[in-house]
């Protein structure tokens, strides 16, 4: 009896001391802050340590395996609790190319397993993290990689693609269809000998690539590549990890780090920036996703009632403003730039974080290299808790620093509203429409000239200086331009629709700000009407290399134009006061025509003055040029700096046609 008496009293002795050393917490904001860098994986050959940070855990179990998936487990461990909220396990000896994932128990209850937060590797479809020695990782010659030169984010022009779709058509040539490596293979042409690629976008002559969602993202089955699919991939898992669809070997965690450094010192080679779409507003997954069964709930806002508020329209959205999500945010954008070079993050959604998180971004990037740029959607997909004063809004873009926001006054003021597809817009002779032009052309800034009260949607400038405004008419989302066009104007000939085609995106590449164009523009891509191809088959979101041989003219008028904005720094100027002073609009009658110039050598150009004409109508414009002598350089079918011919004191403007003059 007495040893009985004795061992229940060890046992309570013991529960209490557990209980005593659970934290207690009032709130989700109560958790304790972890300061340290050392979340997730720290490797050696020698010991591999585990740290995981989930405050209110009661347990946690470290599993080692010996493969990314299958029935293969090696060893569990008791993770032990550690400082601020955080639990730490170290193991003895070489882990490399082993497998591991944490469990947690919280409420009496064991969650599902599933791999680190801060995971840098996985096995195939990202359920279990890697353990690996990321210096072997790096291509040859990666410590000498050397980002291209950029004097000036305004000097930025975007290329935004989806790495299958730029090689998966067989006109495309490449002997790695989809890949990693079939997007950046060199030589590679098209049925008629013209470039595709990455020569392709080297002799357009962009300077940075934006990847769409080549983050570890869950709707493509890895186990099953030989079978169709296709998702562009606004479904996070793994946020510190490349996507394994794209790499030659999705079971091996290493092949594809070491695939994704290759294609990125590519095109660093082949003197392109490389930006990466992130998704860190919400995750694929809501009460399943890593995140929520780690460290419950903390990691997302709720709604009044408790549950998960919704402002990204995928079940969830992340809480940017709590500390630990803000430095899980500025930490993974840290790795993507130290590990893989990357220079430049596109924010999906990025209205959902808060502002002080998007200027912690900005300064931490900037702080590795100040040319990196931060650019996102200034816009939620439905209501959040966060109050409006707070969120990375379009209209507060203004309070943040060095981060731009895509203009979508420009956008749908040039084609029609993405929501309305019939409506048309400037390019497509609608009129009403010509404030929201000149918003555009000045990149949403203050200009004298501009009646605020007019433009379609923004009534004030949102932008402080120029480089926070992308100019863009048409992106992965919603119709491609030409297929816009076609539905707004059914009665168009093929003739009609290429010119205004044509002269939505030469306002777009001659605008102050910095261009974004849409992968495939430049030989009028479709996508056969479909609206929203995120996960349509490749037919409808390859790029159909033909299509360059087709219209070969368009691709040559479109790399003039960028060969033009390169050229002449008038286009690209650095801040609103040089605007204010060197772009002067000028008075012409009709609602469909807009002209300015940009005049006394702006921005240091060569030339002394440059006249952008855009006819909007349906119907040739003459008008009388300022004095001087001039020569026209743009004409909608051909660009030629040395000049097309010298113009009297009178012009016309075909209907639907940009020209460009200088002096």
């Amino acid at each position: 009896m007495k040893k009985t008496y004795l061992l229940l009293t060890s046992l309570l002795i013991i529960t209490m001391t557990a209980c005593q050393n659970q934290p207690s917490y009032e709130s989700l904001t109560d958790y304790p802050v972890y300061k340290g860098k050392d979340l997730g994986l720290t490797y050696s050959p020698e010991s591999s340590s585990f740290r995981l940070w989930s405050p209110a855990a009661e347990e946690v179990k470290l599993n080692i395996y010996s493969a990314g998936n299958g029935d293969n487990l090696e060893m569990a461990y008791e993770m032990e609790r550690d400082e601020a909220g955080t639990w730490l396990h170290q193991v003895k000896g070489d882990l490399n190319g082993k497998y591991y994932t944490y469990q947690v128990k919280q409420n009496g209850q064991w969650l599902q397993e599933k791999p680190d937060l801060y995971a840098v590797a996985v096995g195939v479809n990202g359920q279990r993290s890697m353990i690996v020695d990321l210096d072997e990782t790096d291509p040859e010659g990666w410590q000498n990689d050397q980002r291209p030169a950029l004097a000036n984010y305004n000097d930025i022009i975007i290329y935004e693609l989806q790495i299958r779709d730029m090689t998966i058509h067989p006109s495309s040539g490449a002997n790695q269809a989809g890949k990693y490596m079939g997007l950046v293979e060199e030589g590679t042409k098209s049925p008629k000998g013209l470039t595709t690629g990455i020569d392709h976008i080297k002799e357009l002559g962009v300077t940075h690539v934006h990847l769409l969602p080549t983050f570890d993202h869950r709707s493509i089955d890895e186990t099953r590549l030989n079978e169709p699919q296709y998702n562009w991939g606004y479904d996070p898992l793994n946020y510190n990890v490349p996507e394994g669809s794209f790499s030659t070997d999705p079971y091996n965690g290493e092949i594809r780090i070491k695939e994704f450094k290759q294609m990125v010192q590519a095109f660093h080679r082949n003197g392109i920036r490389v930006v990466l779409d992130v998704v860190y507003n919400h995750t694929g997954q809501t009460e399943d996703s890593n995140f929520n069964q780690l460290v419950p709930q903390y990691y997302y806002r709720q709604n009044a009632e408790g549950g998960f508020s919704d402002a990204s329209a995928c079940g969830n959205e992340t809480a940017s403003e709590r500390e630990m999500m803000r430095k899980y945010i500025v930490e993974s954008v840290q790795y993507w730039v130290n590990e893989y070079h990357l220079d430049g993050f596109r924010f999906d959604l990025m209205g959902i974080h808060d502002i002080e998180t998007m200027n912690e971004v900005s300064a931490a990037v900037r702080a590795i290299d100040p040319s990196i740029f931060v650019y996102g959607e200034g816009w939620t997909a439905g209501a959040s808790p966060l109050p409006s004063e707070q969120q990375a809004l379009k209209a507060n873009t203004y309070k943040m620093q060095n981060v731009a926001a895509f203009s979508d006054d420009l956008r749908d003021g040039l084609k029609g509203s993405v929501f309305e597809h019939e409506e048309g817009g400037f390019a497509s002779k609608r009129p009403g429409l010509k404030e929201s032009i000149k918003f555009g052309v000045v990149a949403s800034t203050q200009h004298p000239q501009l009646n605020y009260e007019l433009v379609n949607y923004s009534k004030a400038p949102w932008a402080a200086e120029p480089s926070q405004t992308i100019s863009y008419v048409s992106c992965h989302d919603n119709h491609t331009l030409w297929d816009k066009l076609t539905i707004s104007n059914p009665d168009a000939s093929e003739e009609e629709l290429i010119k205004m085609h044509k002269l939505a995106e030469t306002i777009v590449l001659t605008s102050q700000g910095v261009p974004f164009i849409h992968a495939g523009m430049e030989m009028l891509r479709t996508k056969n009407g479909v609206e929203n191809s995120f996960e349509s088959p490749d037919e409808i979101n390859q790029i159909d290399w033909t299509r360059k041989e087709r219209y070969q003219d368009v691709f040559e008028y479109y790399k003039g134009l960028i060969a033009l904005r390169k050229n002449h720094p008038a286009f690209r100027m650095t801040n609103t006061e040089a605007i204010q002073q060197h772009l002067e609009f000028l008075d012409y009658q009709g609602d469909n025509f807009l002209a300015y110039q940009l005049k006394d050598n702006a921005n240091g150009d060569s030339w002394n003055q440059i006249l952008v004409l855009l006819n909007g109508s349906g119907l040739n414009k003459t008008i009388s040029l300022p004095e001087g002598n001039w020569t026209l350089v743009a004409d909608g079918n051909q660009v030629n700096e040395g000049g097309i011919r010298n113009t009297g004191r009178t012009i016309t403007i075909p209907a639907s046609t940009a020209y460009i003059l200088k002096r």
